[in-house]
């Protein structure tokens, strides 16, 4: 195991520079997600920490080793990408022991790391069979399973569970977490999807156009974003936003909404008289009903089973709502949605970070 630095890291190609000055720490035996939308240089990034990529400047470090010079092998580091790249005509366990086959292990050695990661991954019937016989999660173990027996100093995951279905999702979620625990290496896992990052990541980066927005826990994120960006990015479904303007005593803020409305915001926001700004009410802290609500017309119910999605107009925008699964909501009628303001959060419009 190692850990892993990042020190002032740029990436160009030609004219276009798609990574600003990351800087980041991963520490040993963590576990690290990278998260953004498509296009924001979190590939490129996990590629030049893997060697695939040059770096254009800065330094990536693993184990206190500077290793730009280095080619992917000598960095002993493994990776699992997106499609499960097998060998269709090789066996299970031969595609799990190749690389160590061509590493000039000794064939005792790999029948003993491949056996030691087929338990580990419940592939132990399935050492015979080729791909071609084999599920996507079970092709998705083995391509797992020919990173495990490298014994590398990292993982590095490039959105390794975009191609399987949401179930089998789900599932391999839990067998990689499960798999960390289990092996304790440093992993570097790259994912648009916040809910895999959510539930698999000691640690969160949200990276933005080549930038990163904030990193922190998973609750941190979400608790305490940094800004408009991290805000709505993180959390399913998505964090409402409202734009309004300051108004109200300094020990009894206020932010005024369009057609009318108001909500009242924590005196300790650090907000002044006329400010432009935006609010920010998550969907499952919306509750039904309450003294203080704010009510709007329903324009959709989308149940889902323990909950209830609403979707009301408020203010001339359309907001959700997380309720119950039992709330009798309908399409056309009055949605009363109550507020606790101390979960109402405050961004500057402008510089969108969080007041």
């Amino acid at each position: 195991m190692a850990s892993v630095g990042l020190r002032h890291i740029r990436k160009s190609y030609g004219a276009l520079q798609v990574v600003h000055d990351v800087s980041l720490t991963v520490e040993d035996g963590e576990f690290i997600a990278l998260v953004g939308p498509s296009g924001c240089g979190k590939s490129t990034l996990l590629r030049m920490i893997a060697g695939l990529e040059d770096i254009t400047d800065g330094q990536v470090t693993i184990g206190g080793t500077v290793v730009n010079a280095m080619t992917p092998r000598e960095r002993n580091i493994a990776m699992v990408f997106q499609s499960y790249a097998l060998y269709p005509h090789m066996t299970v366990g031969e595609n799990m022991g190749f690389n160590l086959k061509l590493a000039g292990v000794a064939k005792p050695e790999i029948a003993s790391r491949v056996g030691e990661a087929a338990r580990m991954l419940a592939l132990e019937q399935l050492l015979d069979r080729k791909p071609s016989q084999l599920s996507g999660g079970q092709r998705q173990r083995v391509a797992m399973g020919r990173a495990i027996v490298r014994d590398p100093a990292v993982f590095l995951f490039d959105e390794p569970l975009s191609n399987l279905d949401a179930k089998l999702r789900v599932q391999m979620r839990t067998e990689i977490k499960s798999l960390h625990q289990k092996v304790g290496t440093t992993s570097i896992y790259v994912t648009h999807d916040q809910i895999e990052a959510m539930t698999l990541a000691d640690r969160i980066v949200v990276l933005n156009a080549g930038r990163i927005e904030q990193v922190g826990t998973p609750m941190e994120l979400y608790r305490t974003p940094a800004n408009l960006f991290v805000a709505g990015f993180i959390g399913s479904p998505a964090m409402n936003l409202i734009d309004g303007t300051v108004d109200g005593e300094t020990d009894s803020p206020v932010v005024r909404l369009a057609e009318g409305a108001a909500i009242a915001i924590s005196p300790d926001r650090k907000v002044r008289r006329g400010q432009s700004v935006k609010i920010g009410l998550r969907p499952e802290h919306l509750t039904a009903g309450g003294d203080d609500s704010i009510t709007g017309q329903t324009l959709l119910v989308e149940p889902t089973g323990a909950q209830t999605h609403v979707l009301f107009e408020f203010a001339g925008q359309q907001m959700t709502a997380v309720v119950d699964g039992d709330h009798p909501a309908r399409h056309g009628t009055p949605f009363r949605a109550g507020i606790d303001h101390n979960l109402v959060y405050v961004f500057d419009t402008e510089s969108g970070k969080s007041l």
